[in-house]
């Protein structure tokens, strides 16, 4: 990629390590404060080109590409391992970049990236200065479980992992469709589910958008990755390999989250309209049959939808009294990407979360600085209007209602049926 296709202060970055060559993307001063922004499923580290060019100038901006997404090289996902395989390689790039106890990264995980960077603070907990989650994949991974302590509805799973992705959404990913005609297009699934409708990016990040989802390597080692079948309904369960499975509530638990030591500061950010990541998820299983998209459900007593907001207060919740601090930062009118449907309202609660953790962590007094207040937009990139985040820190926020699905997508076999399984 040449320089000139990314906004101006952002830099493009191939870091060899023992485990992979791995892509990212930068900004500001390399001796900065570091600041780390892990993407989710089916997408890459360019869905935070702009934050990262509006950091302000005290932070070094990184958006990794994960393995197997973006510019970054293609290896299998051990789904065995939960999300310990990108945990793992997250490890090696912050070696090779010098991080460490020494110089612990402020690190940003979106959808399947907040389980990623929770996965890395369990593993690496004295080497990471703040935590922040941004509409993130519930503790107890996408689909099968039930109630706040993420018990599983069927003893195999069913209802997670690979087998659960939409064949024909995985058949155009392949083919690399850039339409919209589909509902199961690249496009128009970002259009209606990653964001709030009817919002869209200005026409050239659109393209910027498809383009880093259209770089997910698919097959059965990445994504979505291998199923088995099952006698529990809905027929499909968890395989051992790729993506979605690594996120399947057979291998991913991070409710040790609660339990390390030392206790970095969180902050808990989401769109009160996620559709992707809710108490009633349009992705999960559970909701789909009890809306009657999925004959056959077994019903409420066996398979609720997944509370996926109410898990992850959970375990928050259990982080705090084991002497953890986290704020929850509701964004008004907003879908599953807060840092791209509402920049200004993301960014103010951002900078200001991450000023005196950052002051903190270099031993400074734990006072906000100048960085608490947003920077004005990129000159390329206008900002759009956006409400004030509402905290919920010391409430529980309702869960959102759900709204139908776009046209077209109702009749027969549900055309929303298990489109991403990002979390």
């Amino acid at each position: 990629m040449s320089a000139a296709s990314f906004l101006p202060g952002v830099m493009s970055r191939m870091v060899e390590t023992p485990r992979l060559r791995q892509h990212l993307l930068a900004s500001g001063p390399e001796d900065g404060v570091p600041v780390v922004l892990v993407h989710g499923n089916v997408s890459s580290g360019r869905f935070f080109e702009e934050t990262l060019a509006a950091l302000p100038p005290q932070y070094w901006g990184i958006a990794p590409d994960l393995r197997g997404f973006g510019e970054s090289e293609t290896q299998p996902v051990d789904a065995t391992r939960g999300l310990r395989d990108f945990s793992d390689d997250l490890h090696a790039l912050f070696t090779a970049l010098g991080f460490g106890p020494d110089r612990k990264p402020h690190l940003a995980g979106w959808s399947m990236g907040g389980g990623v960077v929770m996965q890395y603070a369990i593993d690496h907990p004295d080497a990471v200065a703040s935590i922040t989650l941004i509409d993130p994949l519930s503790p107890y991974g996408f689909g099968g479980t039930r109630g706040a302590d993420g018990a599983l509805c069927w003893p195999d799973d069913a209802g997670s992992g690979g087998g659960t992705a939409n064949p024909d959404y995985v058949k155009r990913l392949a083919e690399k469709d850039r339409g919209e005609e589909s509902p199961n297009s690249p496009r128009s699934v970002m259009n209606a589910f990653y964001f709030k409708p009817p919002f869209r990016a200005a026409p050239e990040r659109e393209e910027i958008f498809v383009d880093a989802m259209l770089t997910t390597v698919i097959g059965e080692d990445n994504y979505p990755g291998d199923s088995t079948m099952s006698a529990n309904w809905p027929s499909a369960a968890p395989g051992t390999r790729g993506v979605n499975n690594a996120m399947a509530p057979t291998y991913c638990n991070l409710s040790a989250f609660t339990s390390i030591s030392p206790r970095p500061p969180v902050l808990w950010m989401r769109g009160a309209d996620d559709q992707i990541v809710s108490d009633s998820s349009f992705l999960d299983f559970g909701t789909l049959g009890q809306l009657g998209f999925v004959p056959g459900w077994p019903g409420a007593d066996v398979y609720p939808p997944q509370p996926m907001v109410s898990q992850m207060r959970a375990v928050l919740d259990g982080y705090r009294a084991n002497g953890g601090s986290y704020e929850e930062v509701v964004i008004a009118d907003c879908g599953h990407a807060p840092h791209i449907e509402q920049p200004e309202a993301f960014r103010a609660a951002l900078w200001r979360f991450l000023a005196p953790a950052s002051a903190s962590n270099a031993g400074a007094p734990d006072e906000p600085t100048a960085a608490a207040t947003p920077d004005p937009e990129p000159a390329a990139e206008p900002a759009a209007s956006a409400p004030e985040p509402v905290s919920t820190a010391s409430e529980s926020a309702p869960a959102p209602a759900p709204t139908p699905p776009p046209s077209g997508q109702q009749s027969g076999r549900p055309k929303l049926f298990g489109w991403l399984r990002r979390g």
